[in-house]
């Protein structure tokens, strides 16, 4: 996965229009027959196995920098098919265009790439495979539970997963070591950092965030033992005034108030700037990280360590997922159990994940995770520390039971209104969540959801 291009904030008219054309009422478009297995009585393992030996064409569109090599990889291994690559470049454009082909009925790829939080918003109206009847129940031994969990909607499999992100604390040591700061190992913990950091140096901030990511406050509620959004076919529960939430935003209100936190905005050349010299300490961020700052804020390079992320209470290590990516196979398919069988490789064939590793990706294979190798791997960029064992001790760490909306993007895209607001105003970041959830209770309803308020 390209974090760079993954994690940066999105295109806001896009999710806008995206999310529009995703009500109840949206039509997949799909073709229930073509060549080669569309569903039916084709779908099964063995006709996965036996349209790969036959042979044929599919189009896999992605912005995975990894696809072309995969790809590659996967004519070698089956030389029958031939895999037509569609680089998106990223996920707002991306889940746009492919919106566009479904509602449009035709030009939507075999198979596609689609965020862990996408996908319900492609399940729900009925435009994505379900994977179940090719034999993929099989394969879920395969993969962490987290991200299992974030392909299993509605009773069917809708993907596999590509990559993970749990969370973990990146922290500037140097900076830490130089103004006698503890890394943090609860969030109050984490505070007081912030006040001695700053109270020592004006010009370094325990971290940044200018409340317009609305993925990373979904992470840091999921993290806090919140579950705000449930999701059971057409009803929809929204409680952004749970107690994870609450904790959350207590804890936050606490840094931004007290103006212990950069307003920089992510992805920006400042941001990469203050990450290099350490004007930004920290960063709870998904473990897909470690590319970004070799790449991106190189003059760190041997400053920076990571540690688990912190607790509430001090107990036991808990995390949450940030980020993230599966592949799917489209309804619209004319050759869904060819189109299966290249997903089947492309994620769980260690030659294809291989590859993936390769270009800095973080798996989601329990494997990859578990091998020797992954884990003894040392970081230059982190001065030598086996980075891998602390991100992996992450993603057996993360809480069970979270759900994203099926309207996820126009949510996402609202968040900086609302949320964002309490963050620019220094305002109790509560209210701003109240906001955001009425908001998201009214789209629900104009979508045709039945929509309750926990």
């Amino acid at each position: 996965m390209d974090a760079r291009t993954h994690r940066r904030p999105r295109a806001v008219l896009a999710a806008v229009a995206l999310v529009a054309t995703l009500g109840l009422t949206a039509c997949s478009g799909g073709d229930d027959g073509g060549s080669g297995g569309g569903g039916g009585g084709d779908a099964s393992a063995d006709a996965v196995d036996a349209a790969l030996e036959k042979g044929g064409e599919i189009t896999y569109w992605t912005w995975t920098p990894s696809a072309e090599a995969q790809v590659a990889a996967f004519e070698d291994a089956y030389p029958n098919v031939k895999v037509k690559l569609v680089d998106t470049a990223a996920a707002a454009d991306h889940n746009l265009r492919l919106q566009n082909a479904i509602t449009a009925g035709s030009g939507a790829p075999d198979v596609a790439q689609l965020e862990y939080q996408s996908l319900p918003q492609f399940v729900l109206p009925g435009s994505l495979v379900d994977l179940t009847e090719y034999g993929f129940a099989d394969l879920e031994d395969k993969y962490t539970a987290s991200t299992w969990g974030s392909v299993t909607i509605q009773d069917g499999i809708w993907g596999l997963p590509q990559d993970s992100g749990p969370m973990a604390l990146f922290y500037n040591k140097r900076v830490f070591d130089e103004n006698g700061i503890t890394v943090p190992t609860t969030w109050d913990e984490y505070v007081e950092a912030g006040r001695k950091l700053h109270a020592a140096d004006p010009t370094k901030y325990i971290t940044n965030d200018a409340g317009g990511d609305a993925g990373f406050g979904t992470s840091m509620i999921w993290q806090a033992g919140g579950r705000p959004f449930q999701v059971d076919g057409e009803t929809v529960t929204i409680d952004l005034q749970d107690e994870g939430a609450q904790r959350w935003a207590d804890t936050w209100n606490t840094l931004v108030q007290e103006e212990l936190v950069s307003e920089i905005s992510g992805w920006s050349d400042e941001w990469f700037a203050a990450l290099a010299d350490g004007s930004i300490a920290s960063l709870p961020i998904g473990a897909w990280m470690p590319g970004v700052l070799e790449s991106g804020a190189a003059g760190g390079s041997g400053d920076w360590a990571v540690a688990p992320m912190p607790t509430y209470d001090g107990g036991e290590a808990v995390t949450a997922e940030n980020g993230g990516s599966a592949q799917v196979v489209l309804e619209q398919s004319k050759n869904k159990a060819l189109a299966a069988g290249f997903l089947r490789w492309l994620n769980s064939s260690q030659d294809s994940i291989d590859v993936f590793l390769e270009s800095g990706g973080f798996p989601a294979t329990v494997a990859d995770l578990e091998s020797d190798d992954f884990l003894n791997q040392e970081s230059e960029y982190f001065g030598g520390q086996q980075i891998n064992k602390v991100l992996v001790d992450a993603a057996n760490s993360v809480g069970k039971g979270w759900q994203y909306l099926p309207w996820q993007a126009y949510a996402n895209s609202i968040y900086s209104d609302t949320v964002g607001q309490s963050y620019l105003n220094r305002a109790d970041i509560n209210d701003g969540l109240k906001a955001w959830q009425e908001q998201n209770v009214t789209y629900g309803q104009e979508q045709g959801y039945t929509v309750e308020e926990g």
